[in-house]
C-alpha cells in the first residue's frame, strides 16, 4: 500500500478483526496488550477499535504521552523560570496549560511572564540570538523522538557562541519503564504495542530484552486503523503460539537499527540518568541528562531556580491511568471536575493524553 487512506479501508480493517477473532477463538483466558504511545491511544479511541476486538483481547493504555508523564516537580521548575525577571521561556504549545502544583505556564503568562510558543527547538535558538540581552530557556520535554532535535539545538547554540540559551531538560527513554511495567504482576501484561515514532530513532532492537528477558511479545505498529489491528493480531499470534519476539508491523518507517545519526547526536549531548515519571515514580536509567561538557546550556546548573514544594492535585488518578491500572472512566474527577476546558491532571491536557482521548472519543 502506498497511500494513507488505504490503511483506513473499512473492509481491510474488518478482515483483520476477523483474523484476530480466529486467532483468539481457541484461547482460554484474556490477552492484555498495552500501547505505550499517545498517538496510538488517540487512534484506538478515535477509530473505536476496542469495539472490534474479541472478548479474549484487552487493550490498556500506558505512559505514552510525554507531557502526561512529566511530573509536577518539573512543571514547578518551569514555572520558577517564568518568575525570573527578563527571562524568556520557550515551549511547545502542549505544555502551556498543564497544571503544576499551584500554577501553570498559561497562568504565569497572564501575570506578565514572557512565555512563547515555538514549533522547533531551533526557534528557541533563534530567539536567543535575536535577544542577546535576555536569557532564553527552552523546556526540553519528550521521549527519544524529540530529544535528538533538542540535542541539535544545543549543538547549534554552541556553534553560534550563544551564552543566553538554556534547556530545562526532562527527557525520558521508553524501553526502561516498559520493563518495569512488564514485571508488575498486578498488570499482567501479555505484550506491547511499541511506540512507532520512538522506534524510528531507537530501532526495533531496543526492545529485544523485553522479549528475551521478560518473555513479552513486542510489535512496533503504525497509527492507522489497519496498522493497529494488524499489530494486535501479530501480538495475539505470538501469545497463542507461546512465543515472544520483536516484530515490525510499521516497516515503512522503522528499521531494526533505528536512526544511527539521531542516536549519535543523543549520545553526544546527553547521558542516561535516573528520571521521575508521573505515576511510576523514580525509574533508574530512564532519563537523559545534559552532559557535563554542555553544562553552560543546562538551565538547572546555570540558573538559580526556586521552585515550590511539589504535590499532586487531590483526587487526580493520572498516575494510575498512566500505569494502565485504571481507565479514565474510573477516575472520580473525569468529565466532571476535570475536563479539557478546566483540566486537573496532565492526562486531560495533552492531545496525546489518555483522559483527553477518552473524553473526546470514548464517552
Amino acid at each position: 500500500m502506498k497511500y494513507q487512506d488505504e490503511y483506513r479501508d473499512r473492509e481491510l480493517v474488518q478482515g483483520l478483526a476477523a483474523r484476530l477473532r480466529d486467532l483468539a477463538s481457541g484461547y482460554h483466558g484474556t490477552m492484555t496488550f498495552m500501547e505505550v504511545c499517545g498517538t496510538h491511544t488517540m487512534a484506538i479511541y478515535q477509530y473505536g477499535l476496542r469495539g472490534l476486538l474479541p472478548p479474549q483481547v484487552r487493550l490498556i493504555s500506558g505512559p505514552g504521552c510525554p507531557v502526561c508523564v512529566t511530573p509536577n516537580s518539573y512543571l514547578d521548575k518551569a514555572i520558577a523560570c517564568c518568575r525570573i525577571p527578563g527571562l524568556i521561556v520557550a515551549t511547545f504549545g502542549d505544555m502551556l496549560r498543564v497544571p503544576g502544583t499551584t500554577s501553570s505556564l498559561m497562568a504565569e503568562r497572564a501575570k506578565g511572564a514572557d512565555v512563547r510558543i515555538v514549533y522547533s527547538p531551533l526557534d528557541a535558538v533563534k530567539l536567543a540570538a535575536a535577544n542577546p540581552g535576555q536569557k532564553v530557556v527552552f523546556l526540553g520535554v519528550g521521549f527519544e523522538t524529540t530529544a535528538p532535535t533538542i540535542a541539535g539545538s544545543i549543538l547549534a547554540a554552541r556553534q553560534l557562541g550563544l551564552k543566553n540559551f538554556f534547556v530545562l531538560a526532562s527527557h525520558k527513554t521508553m524501553p526502561v519503564p516498559m520493563a518495569a511495567l512488564a514485571s508488575d504482576p498486578e498488570l499482567a501484561i501479555d505484550g506491547f504495542i511499541c511506540p512507532a515514532h520512538v522506534s524510528t530513532i531507537i530501532g526495533a532492537d531496543a526492545y529485544q530484552p523485553l522479549a528475551h528477558d521478560f518473555h513479552r511479545p513486542c510489535v512496533i505498529t503504525g497509527f492507522e486503523p489497519a496498522d493497529v489491528m494488524q499489530g494486535v493480531a501479530m501480538l495475539a499470534a505470538q501469545v497463542v503460539a507461546a512465543e515472544s519476539r520483536v516484530e515490525i508491523q510499521y516497516r515503512r518507517a522503522v528499521k531494526p537499527e533505528g536512526n544511527p545519526r539521531a542516536r549519535a547526536i543523543l549520545a553526544e549531548v546527553f547521558v542516561p540518568c535516573d528520571a521521575e515519571w508521573r505515576g511510576l515514580g523514580l525509574i533508574p536509567g530512564s532519563g537523559l541528562a545534559i552532559r557535563e561538557e554542555f553544562a553552560p546550556f543546562d538551565a538547572e546548573r546555570m540558573l538559580a531556580l526556586e521552585p515550590e514544594n511539589s504535590r499532586e492535585p487531590a483526587g487526580c488518578r493520572c498516575g494510575d491511568v498512566l500505569k494502565g491500572k485504571i481507565s479514565p472512566f474510573d477516575c472520580p474527577l473525569f468529565a466532571s471536575a476535570c475536563t479539557p476546558e478546566a483540566p486537573v491532571g496532565a492526562c486531560m491536557v495533552s492531545t496525546e493524553g489518555t483522559c483527553a482521548a477518552a473524553y473526546k472519543y470514548g464517552r
